[in-house]
């Protein structure tokens, strides 16, 4: 009835997706909820933008076993939207964002992720575990700039540190059952049966509510309003395809499959645009709790399914139970998540890898801990890619024969574009020359227009010396590229 693909991917190992799923959407409720009050929204927008991008991804998308939600790196971006225009501005804003991506996805753009450099992902991936472990430091706190103290901060962190021992101890028991569940469930019974004064979920917010109703954005329909947004959502698309291309391909890596980033996007902007016309937060994918999901057996469509139908579910019927939940669990089960996202093998590599590459490390870690995820990429990439232009740049060389007498043939080696056009210019000497100047072409590329300016200023040195350059086998590409720019490759 079903192809093997459809079943591997909807019902490979039911019951151990199904409680990874159940595991994945206790973590999801805090974090969301924590995201809507950054956002200075009510919590329950963040819960159904979490129930509708987390269900419908998992259905559609290109990644089984990824989880997204309403993302904090999101909630950073729009604080200041939702302050000065209100929330059918915001809600308008994750509408027009749910449409960039899904056209970015539209247009196979996903492939672009593979320009990102590896020492781009460590840095990624290090300064979103250091995040995961910081956000959890404001559960330690009782009010703003006041921590717990004494009993109350004692009782926290005993009750963290048995959650993490939990996780840690149980897979040596057993690994038919999540240990993050175990330990959620495990310590929350224990708090309540025991009468613990710990914070519970409960504490953050009240949760209960109703279905997510149609609510299209009350926004005038005009320029002013879309000057308004349009920023907005072009950073939130940036921000949301970034960290859910990057952690496809984390996804990708740790379970050793390959998934389709551009149905990734695709369904990533369509469950923003639904979202959006239902009253929730926007969202993308969420590194964390991926990594529960994945570390608890979640591989199929169903985990995500059901991380997401179970947090309708918390809202409709399950609140008073799960908002006695114990913050200390999730808080536990959290920084598990963020010790095991810690690519702790790079710090042993950055003695040894080239030192450029250890600074991209460092830096993308460190922009993405105090700036955000998006501007840390960008910049990781320009520092990579201007290494990669100053290397290239270096290896412009040339042979030269002088066998033929009156005749001088260079051999030039290597790529000529924007950063080598000097050098290559460099490597003749117009002046002192023979009349007759080959410049054999078979191991030269030309990239950009710089390559071409580089050759027209070649041919105008020689002219004005009186002397005849006389190019050979010009590739059919290079060819095409100085034709195409009026150049007269003289190729024979």
């Amino acid at each position: 009835m079903f192809s093997p693909t459809f079943r591997a991917a909807w019902f490979a190992q039911p019951q151990q997706n199904a409680l990874a799923g159940l595991t994945t959407a206790f973590a999801l409720v805090p974090e969301c909820i924590a995201f809507a009050l950054v956002a200075h929204l009510n919590p329950l927008m963040g819960l159904y933008g979490a129930f509708i991008i987390c269900a419908m991804t998992a259905m559609f998308g290109g990644r089984p076993g990824m989880i997204s939600g309403a993302a904090g790196s999101m909630a950073v971006v729009i604080v200041a939207l939702v302050v000065q225009h209100g929330v059918d501005y915001l809600l308008a804003t994750v509408v027009l964002s749910g449409i960039f991506m899904t056209v970015f996805g539209l247009l196979r753009l996903g492939k672009l992720i593979r320009m990102v450099p590896h020492p781009v992902m460590l840095g990624f991936v290090n300064g979103l575990a250091i995040v995961i472990a910081l956000a959890q430091l404001a559960h330690f706190r009782q009010s703003p700039g006041q921590w717990l103290q004494g009993s109350a901060l004692w009782l926290m962190a005993g009750l963290v540190a048995l959650t993490m021992a939990v996780v840690y101890l149980l897979p040596r028991v057993t690994k038919s059952v999540p240990p993050a569940l175990v330990a959620i469930v495990g310590v929350g019974l224990a708090s309540y049966y025991l009468q613990l004064p710990t914070r519970t979920l409960g504490d953050l917010a009240q949760i209960a509510g109703g279905l997510p109703a149609w609510h299209w954005p009350s926004v005038p329909m005009t320029m002013e309003t879309l000057h308004i947004i349009l920023p907005y959502a072009a950073l939130i698309a940036l921000v949301g395809l970034l960290e859910t291309l990057l952690t496809f391909n984390l996804t990708d890596e740790l379970t050793q499959t390959r998934g389709a980033p551009n149905r990734e996007c695709v369904a990533l902007g369509a469950a923003n645009i639904v979202s959006g016309c239902f009253g929730g937060m926007g969202g993308c994918a969420m590194i964390g709790q991926t990594m529960i999901n994945l570390s608890s057996g979640g591989r199929s469509r169903l985990s995500g399914l059901v991380s997401g139908v179970m947090i309708l579910l918390f809202i409709l019927f399950l609140a008073p139970l799960i908002e006695k939940i114990p913050l200390a669990a999730l808080v536990g089960v959290m920084f598990v998540v963020a010790l095991e996202t810690f690519a702790w093998g790079s710090l042993r590599v950055l003695g040894k890898v080239p030192r450029h590459d250890a600074l991209v490390i460092v830096a993308v870690t460190v922009i993405t801990v105090f700036t955000d995820l998006a501007m840390a990429v960008l910049c990781g990439i320009v520092i990579a890619a201007l290494n990669f232009a100053w290397q290239h740049a270096r290896e412009m060389r040339a042979d030269i024969d002088d066998s033929v007498a009156g005749q001088r043939t260079y051999s030039p080696h290597g790529t000529l574009f924007f950063a080598s056009s000097a050098r290559f210019l460099e490597l003749f000497q117009p002046a002192s020359d023979p009349a007759r100047i080959e410049l054999d072409c078979r191991h030269l590329h030309m990239a950009d227009h710089s390559a071409i300016a580089a050759m027209e200023t070649l041919y105008q040195r020689y002219e004005e010396a009186g002397k005849h350059l006389h190019v050979l086998h010009v590739s059919a590409r290079n060819q095409a590229l100085l034709t195409r720019a009026g150049v007269d490759a003289g190729a024979v």
